[in-house]
Order: C-alpha cells, then structure tokens, then sequence
C-alpha cells in the first residue's frame, strides 16, 4: 500500500489530503472527516493516520484531509456547519485518484459526525457513516447532563469528601452552580418542533436546535450507520441522553441498519492504544459486514 499527499481545489482554495491505497483497492473506501476541535488531518493522538493504515492494510482505499483554513488547506475556516463543499470537494477527489471505488463510506468523531448527518444524504455516493461521540449540544441538554454524570458522580468520589472534611470546599458556590445548571435544563423545551422531511438531498437549513436538524439528516440517509459511544464522555452521555428521551431518534435508528457499540472505560478521543485499536476493529468487521 502507498501513502501520498494530494492537493485539490474546494471552491478556488487549495486543500491537502493524504491517500492512502491499496495495492488491490476494494470498491469501498473511507473519507475520514475531521472533528473534535480545531484539529487537522492526523487527528487527536495521530489516530486518523493510525486507523487509515490499517483500514488500508485491510484493502479499504481511505482519504482524509484538511478542509478550508484548518492544517495545510487555504481558506477560511466556516465551522462544521458549513463544510459540505469540503467533503463533496474532497470525495470528488477520492473516486478521481481511486478510480476503483464505487462508493464511500463517511468516518468523523465529535462535530464531524454532526456535519456528516448534515451532508450524507445529499450524495449519493456515500453509502453508509461512522458516528464517534456525535455532537448535539444544547445549553439544555449540556446542563442536565453535567448535573447527572459530573456532580452525582463526585458526590460518590472519596476525592470529594476529603476536600470536604479538609475545609477546602466551598459550598456556597457549589450550590450556586447546580442551581445555575437545574434553570438551563429546564430553559430549553423538549426538542419537539416539526422539521419537514421533504427535500431530500437538498442543504438542511439552520432552522430549529440543532438535535432537530441532526435527526432530519439521520431520517433522510438511509444506508448503514455505525455509533461508538464513550463512557467517560460527557458529549458521548448527552447523546445518549437526547436519544433515551426520543422516540423519534429511536425509532429512526431501529428503521434502518443500526450498530452500536460502548466503551464504558472510554475517553472521548479513544486516547490509549486499546480504545483505539477497539474502535478500528469494529470498524473493520461492519465494513465487511454489508
């Protein structure tokens, strides 16, 4: 297999990929979409490099790249909201240099994953998407889930109660910020407005929460979907969070051909070399499995 950098225009700017290719590519191949943060093409701890070679040493062409004004692209950088031109540019690319592929899957972590439910629908080269720790902030949900996961979690720490009896707690503060945190839970009401389903393969417009938004994208795609899920996560128990309390997300996702997997020990990047090696190998297995 070979590892070449590739150079490609989205909208007059120059951006940078990294191919990586099989000696014999299979028709499946794998865009890696950049996420978690201001973040280039490697990844956090390198893991984008790491799961494309063995992606690609287990036959799978993959591409990832820097989309505009992030690494080494030129442009300037709009937010995971608006780089749909980014990855359309960048699987223009992919199919061109492979000229074996006949579809593509999408592979993003974090805000990746959010601004992968945005566009896989809308091409209908990409077959099937990868969600790791998908991103649905609200202030509302944010708040109920560092009031379940962080405070009700520290209160059980012995850490916490020798800071208690030390005298180096203060609780008036405290008390101030779960008060702060129980009016933002309840600021927001239930993700509950009617989005349209019409217009598939059209942009989805910025118009209501973003959970909204996100579970319009996931209702228009129809192909396979992978979710990885950190324990140790707050992003990650959110989601979940938001999809225990939905119907519709949980009904959208029995629809179609769903897996899921939890690392209860996991951070949100995968950061040790087991989490990591955990995630690509499932990856692995479901891109054999359809």
């Amino acid at each position: 297999m070979t590892e070449s950098a590739v150079s490609f225009k989205c909208r007059g700017d120059s951006l940078v990929g990294i191919l990586h290719r099989p000696d014999q590519p299979q028709q499946r191949g794998v865009l890696f979409v950049v996420g978690g943060g201001p973040q280039y093409r490697s990844g956090g701890h390198r893991q984008l490099t790491l799961w494309s070679r063995r992606l690609c040493s287990e036959g799978f062409p993959v591409f990832r790249f820097d989309y505009r004004g992030m690494g080494d692209s030129k442009g300037q950088f709009v937010g995971f909201e608006g780089i749909h031109d980014d990855i359309e540019a960048a699987i223009d690319q992919f199919f061109e240099t492979v000229p074996e592929l006949k579809e593509v899957v999408l592979w993003g972590e974090c805000d990746a994953s959010s601004a992968i439910l945005f566009y896989a629908h809308r091409d209908t080269r990409a077959k099937g998407i990868v969600l790791l720790n998908p991103w649905v902030r609200t202030q509302a949900g944010e708040a109920k889930t560092i009031l379940r996961f962080y405070y009700l979690q520290r209160i059980m720490q012995p850490s916490f109660w020798r800071k208690v009896f030390s005298f180096r707690f203060n609780p008036f503060a405290s008390v101030l910020s779960v008060l702060k945190l129980m009016r933002q839970s309840r600021t927001s009401k239930a993700d509950s407005a009617q989005i349209s389903n019409h217009g598939i393969g059209e942009v989805i417009q910025r118009h209501g929460s973003l959970p909204e938004r996100l579970l319009l994208g996931l209702t228009r795609f129809q192909g396979p979907v992978m979710l990885v899920l950190s324990g140790r996560d707050l992003i990650a128990r959110e989601f979940d969070d938001l999809m225990n309390g939905s119907d519709a997300w949980q009904d959208e996702l029995r629809r179609k051909p769903a897996t899921r997997h939890d690392l209860p020990e996991s951070d949100h990047t995968f950061s040790s070399a087991a989490q990591r090696d955990q995630v690509v190998g499932w990856g692995v297995d479901w891109l054999r499995s359809w």
